[in-house]
């Protein structure tokens, strides 16, 4: 085969590759289609408890920290700040509007170690588990930057009714 024979058939192939990300990306787009962030900002007069700076991994299928949700501005990583207070959790996102989570959403928080496309040391991850509608549970992925993940765990634990402690791969 020649060269440009070569180029060809290279770059077909890298359009076919490209084609079939985009037709997966979409489906998982229409599967997820129902599901919205929490758009909004915390109650008047909520008290700030704790403020992190660092990354949005990934928000996930509830204990399946490999099967990424499509939801509208929580799809793609982003770099993140996330704000405690005491009605709940705020994350704002670069380039979007601020998402807040109310307390009584909150199902769990934790520590992980795996999300997504990101493996970092052993717990490096704060993972907050909430109710995306009336039934089904979602986990949120959070870096930070300055401090440790058992900092935001240690800052979210008091607003869950009850945590179990300790963490997952």
């Amino acid at each position: 085969m020649s060269r440009e024979g070569a180029l060809i058939v290279t770059i077909l192939f890298a359009l076919a590759i490209l084609g079939v990300l985009a037709w997966a990306w979409r489906r998982r787009t229409r599967r997820d289609a129902g599901l919205t962030a929490p758009v909004g900002e915390a109650p008047a007069g909520a008290q700030v408890l704790a403020q992190f700076a660092g990354l949005y991994v990934a928000t996930t299928v509830h204990d399946d920290p490999l099967e990424r949700l499509a939801i509208r501005r929580l799809g793609f990583r982003s770099k993140a700040d996330l704000t405690v207070t005491d009605a709940g959790v705020a994350l704002d996102l670069t380039g979007s509007p601020r998402i807040f989570l109310p307390a009584h959403r909150l199902t769990g928080v934790g520590q992980s170690t795996v999300a997504i496309d990101r493996v970092v040391e052993r717990d490096g991850l704060a993972r907050l588990s909430w109710l995306i509608d009336d039934d089904r549970i979602v986990d949120t992925y959070f870096r930070p930057q300055n401090d440790s993940a058992r900092a935001i765990v240690d800052a979210v634990r008091p607003l869950v009714p009850s945590t179990p402690t300790g963490s997952d791969a």
